[in-house]
């Protein structure tokens, strides 16, 4: 199982949670911005359907996995 930390950072004149370098839009205060995280932390736990993945690689091969239901990241809030 994956371990995912959603960070919350000031960002555009406000506060925004990020992960891997992308960000969430900017909310008026710190403590909008950790609920959103926590929000969102908390949705990545909810199983989902079996479902076939397809992506490409950094090379450019293509690859076709499937992605089970109860497959979902640990994640978590870092303020």
């Amino acid at each position: 199982m994956a371990n995912i930390h959603y960070r919350v950072v000031p960002h555009d004149g406000g506060w925004a949670y990020t992960l891997d370098g992308v960000f969430s839009e900017p909310y008026a205060s710190k403590e909008a911005a950790v609920d959103a995280a926590r929000r969102v932390a908390r949705e990545q736990h909810v199983p989902g359907d079996l479902t076939e993945i397809h992506y490409q690689d950094a090379a450019g091969v293509w690859h076709a996995e499937l992605s089970e239901p109860d497959d979902r990241p640990d994640a978590d809030v870092v303020s």
